[in-house]
């Protein structure tokens, strides 16, 4: 498999029921075909600051933010592939630099400062891991997704996610993708990734089922979660 490293795109989110993902899919169904991945559980582990600077940034919603994390497609094994992530979105378009790890290395890198290699990409995510000092992992989060590409533009992605979940405790992609849910398990989350515009064959079915564009951050909203839990135990008591 050809792993990719580098992304330049768009990425819009959609929150749609699971008739309309079905509808859809069916829509379109002669225009897709299953991304290399198809159905997979992907895992990811947020890294950030003690004051957790890098989601309050990116939840201002600014033009320009970044995030930190690794992923995995699956729970890994020690010598299992890993991707060390940095991704940056700038006036909408995102960027993102993806180093292949084995497991054991990205956790040598990530508990001990170790670097796994020289390379460019790998030289980028370790600045930005020095810029933000007292980076750690903060957040868990786990989802289910099928993915597909067009067959006629590779650069198209449309990737949908059920059972949304996060978990702030055992933060180590090895402990399982078990989580607290935080997505109606009656909807899921439509990403449609794209480097150009979007085709008259998927614009044209967006209208006709009504799907509209709404935002969703995964990370965002674990953390509002737990934000409001910690105020409640902290000043719960003095509300009327």
């Amino acid at each position: 498999m050809n792993i990719q490293t580098v992304f330049e795109r768009t990425e819009t989110k959609y929150i749609i029921t699971l008739a309309q993902r079905k509808a859809l899919r069916d829509m379109i169904s002669r225009y897709i075909k299953p991304d290399e991945y198809g159905e997979s559980t992907v895992c990811s582990l947020y890294f950030d600051t003690e004051n957790d600077r890098l989601i309050r940034t990116s939840m201002e919603k600014p033009v320009y933010k970044e995030k930190l994390r690794l992923r995995s497609y699956s729970t890994p094994k020690q010598d299992s592939n890993v991707f060390l992530e940095l991704k940056k979105k700038y006036d909408g378009v995102v960027y993102k630099r993806r180093q292949t790890l084995a497991y054991r290395q990205a956790m040598n890198y990530v508990n001990n400062g170790v670097m796994p290699n020289r390379s460019q990409i790998m030289k980028e995510i370790d600045r930005a891991m020095h810029y933000y000092k007292g980076l750690s992992p903060k957040m868990f989060i786990a989802y289910d997704r099928t993915a597909f590409y067009s067959k006629t533009d590779r650069e198209l992605r449309l990737t949908f996610d059920r059972n949304v979940r996060f978990r702030t405790t055992q933060l180590d992609l090895a402990k399982g993708s078990w989580g607290e849910t935080i997505l109606d398990n009656r909807c899921c989350i439509m990403e449609i990734k794209a480097l150009n515009t979007m085709p008259l064959w998927l614009t044209d079915a967006l209208n006709e089922l009504k799907i509209f564009p709404g935002s969703f951050s995964k990370y965002g909203t674990a953390y509002t979660l737990t934000q409001k839990r910690k105020l409640m135990q902290n000043g719960g008591q003095n509300c009327a």
